[in-house]
């Protein structure tokens, strides 16, 4: 093993939302970081500021090509390898299908045999699309899941499952030290807004003023984590030294429906706008919630961020992006109109007074 002050940590996709948030955090705690990634679905601009470390370097590659020399010759050095390397929203990784599941199979191939060479620890982003459109709700890690081999989502969904068996069987097989998180929805800064995603389509249509797309009845739940929540999990599942060969569910518990996060949208950012309704896609799952018993108990880990703090955060973020500005702001009687819709109705009905209220459905 190298001196631990040569020690290098490699993050493939460390250009994009996630990745580069991880990125950041790791140079924060005083770690060399190579960040691998090909630009594909990701943002040069999400790594603005990280070369001010001394310790970050950034490789542009493909990991279902043979890992560039840059990488391979460092491969002592490498003493811990984050896997988040694959377009993560539909309209992006049905784009180029093929890609999709290469990079899910042969990418993660390429950085198991990197991590096995270099001693390395190695940890795989999956995701909750493994569970597709599932008949068990919440989802716990041993939830086999309802997934469709042929679909437009397989490219996806079946590249995370069999990038998975692939991580598993290195470490049955004594090759590998690895660690295999189901990521949920994650949200927040550095996201692309053009990516697809029903936090970025719904911010970024609010901002600009256009109708908001909602597909189906906008009955089907999502549970959102903040970006800085699922990066803390990441970690700290990284550093885990519990030697467990099962996946670990990362997001959030809270669960709402689609049109509960365009109301609360549109309340934080205090302008009203129609709501367009189209067909749901092939697939579409129309309930996610994880059940994270096992990353409590694991990791001792459980978000922290509230949905209205991180959507706040997040507005805020993609207004200065798109060169806006807006005082971003849940009203208090907003808030209280959304929560009476998860909490049981009082026995009196209590009339919810105050401007900036959301209409009732």
């Amino acid at each position: 093993m190298p001196d631990k002050s040569d020690q290098l940590t490699l993050v493939a996709g460390g250009a994009g939302f996630i990745g580069s948030h991880l990125c950041r955090s790791l140079l924060e705690a005083g770690e060399r970081v190579t960040c691998l990634d090909n630009l594909q679905t990701s943002r040069r601009s999400n790594l603005a500021g990280l070369g001010d470390y001394e310790g970050f370097e950034f490789v542009q590659a493909d990991i279902t090509a043979p890992l560039p020399s840059s990488v391979v010759s460092h491969t002592r050095r490498f003493h811990r390898i984050y896997n988040l390397a694959c377009a993560a929203s539909p309209p992006q990784y049905q784009a180029d299908p093929e890609h999709t599941m290469l990079t899910s199979v042969v990418g993660t191939d390429r950085l198991l045999r990197l991590a096995e060479a270099a001693g390395a620890r190695f940890l795989l982003t999956s995701t909750s699309e493994v569970y597709g459109d599932p008949e068990a709700h919440p989802q716990t890690e041993d939830y086999r899941g309802n997934v469709s081999c042929t679909g437009p989502r397989a490219c996806y969904d079946e590249g995370k499952r069999a990038a998975e068996t692939l991580a598993f069987d290195f470490a049955r097989g004594g090759r590998a030290d690895v660690r295999v998180a189901r990521i949920f929805n994650t949200y927040g800064p550095n996201m692309d807004p053009a990516d697809g995603r029903v936090v970025s389509n719904v911010i970024c249509q609010a901002l600009a003023g256009d109708p908001i797309t909602v597909y189906g009845d906008g009955s089907q739940t999502r549970s959102f984590c903040y970006v800085a929540d699922t990066v803390d999990a990441l970690r700290r599942l990284m550093e885990s030294d519990s030697g467990l060969l099962e996946p670990v569910n990362l997001g959030n518990p809270h669960e709402l429906e689609v049109k509960e996060l365009v109301e609360l949208v549109l309340a934080s950012i205090g302008r009203p706008a129609e709501v367009v309704y189209r067909p749901l896609p092939q697939d579409d799952p129309r309930r996610r919630r994880p059940n994270i018993d096992r990353a409590r108990s694991l990791l001792g880990w459980e978000p922290k961020t509230t949905l209205e703090e991180g959507i706040r955060a997040t507005i805020e973020w993609f207004a200065r992006e798109l060169g806006q500005h807006v005082d971003s702001q849940v009203t208090i009687a907003s808030l209280e109109r959304l929560e009476s819709r998860r909490k049981p109705p009082p026995a009196v009905a209590q009339p919810i007074a105050g401007r900036g209220a959301v209409a009732a459905r």
